[in-house]
């Protein structure tokens, strides 16, 4: 009889990981009072203000502007900051695709660098290597919540005067030598989409300590209108992309649960980094005692296939999700380099591309090969999504053991 459940046997687990969202009546009410209220647009209530002021001040940030998705908070932190036609734009391959159009919506031009392989964030040394004469701003990506080398990233923006935009999209409360992410460097960008790990459905904010960076991504996110001007007087080319009251109100009631659930994910991660220590062919990321929080949005594993009677990594999940790991997956299948819009250059801006026409030397996303971003995408990067992490330790032992069935048995693994 077979013993994997891919094969026929009895799955490891037989009950789901806890769904996502969470929500109670709390967010019921919260939504409930603003339409009762009848100010449902952020510039008549309060509940957008105060979710503002109340994010800023959990992330150590002294501004807090929300937007209507994380996308545009890394678009409209950029402008902000200074980036605009033309300008390069260092950032890693290994991304969700949002973090390259940002720049391409403004006429900007992306510029990948390579990955360390064993914290899936961008490789300093690499991103140095790439700078140019037209190097304006460097993009660390804070995946999966793990901070990027905040120091190095820092150290190398102070040396050739860039501006550093954190894509903090994953990484509500994650920390960097104590201090949180997302306006350690000038601005930085945050994603409250339906995945993310406190959520309204969609909805974004920048985050800065820097007061002109501050105003001008308000102006921008309010149809270019300033603080001290006239109702119908518009100073920047901006664009209405504030956040309703009812996502607001959503919002600062999922905040509010939010430390407990950031607990909650972290010391799960500790415990399944723990047990998949012990595993020959899975590894999880390099520790570094300067992140001293993870929010964990994704936990991230490597996977080896000599371990596993070489059966590709794909392979190995659909194994996993048999045995009732459900919310496994392989991440990113192609680095934002390899995606077609990126291959094709169908960029939309104008053709040829915006920057073609000020850039002297516009890149060929088509030569572009980052040996160890390729490697995540392709053949090694296993992710486990935070809502897994929010289970009991039964749930993250069972991840475990179900790695260990499909090792113990692995003659039952072949690719199909």
């Amino acid at each position: 009889m077979a013993n994997l459940a891919i094969a026929g046997g009895d799955p490891q687990r037989h009950h789901p990981y806890p769904s996502w969202p969470i929500w109670t009546q709390a967010e019921v009410d919260a939504v409930q009072a603003v339409v009762t209220s009848g100010r449902w647009i952020s510039l008549q209530g309060t509940e957008v203000q105060n979710f503002e002021n109340e994010f800023a001040a959990y992330h150590d940030a002294v501004y807090g502007i929300a937007v209507v998705n994380g996308t545009v908070a890394l678009k409209l932190a950029l402008t902000a900051a200074g980036v605009g036609v033309g300008d390069e734009v260092l950032m890693p391959g290994y991304t969700f695709v949002a973090t390259a159009t940002a720049a391409l919506e403004i006429g900007a031009v992306p510029v990948f660098a390579d990955i360390d392989p064993e914290t899936y964030t961008i490789d300093p040394v690499h991103a140095a290597a790439l700078i140019t004469p037209r190097t304006r701003a460097i993009v660390p990506v804070h995946l999966g919540g793990r901070p990027a080398d905040m120091d190095a990233i820092l150290d190398l923006a102070r040396e050739h005067d860039l501006a550093v935009i954190e894509d903090a999209a994953q990484a509500w409360g994650s920390a960097w030598n104590g201090a949180k992410v997302g306006a350690l460097g000038q601005i930085g960008g945050i994603s409250f989409q339906a995945s993310k790990n406190i959520t309204a459905g969609e909805g974004g904010m920048m985050l800065t300590n820097d007061p002109a960076i501050g105003d001008m991504a308000r102006s921008l996110s309010n149809c270019g209108r300033q603080a001290d001007g006239l109702w119908y007087a518009h100073y920047v080319l901006g664009g209405n992309y504030r956040l309703s009251e009812f996502q607001g109100a959503v919002l600062r009631v999922q905040l509010q649960r939010y430390p407990e659930h950031l607990e909650r994910r972290q010391a799960n991660a500790a415990y399944l980094e723990r047990g998949l220590a012990e595993i020959d062919g899975i590894s999880t990321m390099r520790p570094d005692p300067r992140v001293t929080a993870n929010a964990y949005h994704l936990f991230f594993m490597r996977y080896d296939a000599d371990a596993f009677g070489r059966i590709s990594k794909h392979r190995f999940i659909r194994a996993l999700q048999a045995e009732g790991i459900q919310g496994v997956s392989g991440g990113y299948s192609l680095p934002v380099y390899r995606q077609p819009v990126m291959q094709a250059e169908n960029f939309g801006l104008s053709t040829p591309p915006l920057f073609h026409g000020v850039h002297p030397n516009p890149p060929d996303y088509r030569q572009v090969a980052l040996p160890a971003t390729d490697r995540a995408c392709d053949d090694e990067a296993v992710w486990l999504r935070q809502s897994m992490l929010l289970g009991d330790r039964q749930d993250m032992y069972d991840i475990i053991e179900a790695i260990l069935k499909l090792q113990r048995y692995r003659d039952e693994l072949q690719d199909e």
